[in-house]
């Protein structure tokens, strides 16, 4: 007999993804549709689970949202463990790992090296990169940047002059290591920053 309250979870995450379908279905991106693969996949058995994986991976793997491809990774490889495929959970676990030790994803990086470990793989751990620290005027500008406001805009909003804004994007910029304000956009939603006390 089933376990009544994972009927319920599971009519709960079968109603979410019904929802989820809708929206991403919508958008069309490579994205959107990786992220429905990969939540429909944690819902399905069998083959169709892992064409569902594998496809929620290749289609994230087009895009620059990093974190949600390591997910992708890390999920697939909990699935494969599931169903006995050591060899092929390796893989999956060991790319999740490295991806989430450099993004400096402190605890999900665990939880693969954890996993891996359940597979019979020896895995040490890894000093997790330090996650970016900006301070809270650099934050603020760069999400409003990220936004879409332009330098006089976020002045204005802060009032702060242009140049000054110019100057702390500078300086988001090489601490974010990237090189323009369209990055903005997927390095913060990847990797939020954390303001350093003022």
């Amino acid at each position: 007999m089933r376990d009544p309250v994972r009927v319920v979870e599971r009519g709960a995450a079968l109603t979410a993804v019904e929802l989820l379908t809708e929206v991403t279905e919508a958008a069309g991106t490579h994205w959107a549709l990786g992220v429905q693969a990969r939540s429909r996949a944690l819902l399905s058995d069998g083959e169709a689970a892992e064409a569902l994986h594998r496809e929620g991976i290749e289609r994230l793997g087009r895009t620059r949202m990093r974190a949600e491809l390591a997910r992708a990774h890390l999920l697939f490889g909990e699935w494969l463990r599931r169903e006995n495929r050591r060899s092929d959970a390796r893989e999956q676990l060991r790319t999740a790992y490295e991806m989430f030790s450099g993004f400096g994803a402190a605890g999900f990086a665990e939880r693969a090296r954890r996993e891996l470990q359940g597979t019979g793989e020896s895995v040490l751990r890894r000093a997790v990169a330090a996650p970016v620290t900006l301070t809270a005027q650099e934050a603020q500008i760069a999400h409003l940047a990220r936004d879409g406001m332009t330098n006089p805009e976020v002045g204005a909003h802060l009032f702060i002059s242009p140049h000054t804004v110019e100057w702390h994007l500078r300086k988001v910029f090489v601490k974010l290591g990237i090189t323009s304000r369209r990055q903005l956009r997927t390095t913060l939603t990847d990797r939020p920053p954390t303001a350093a006390p003022a």
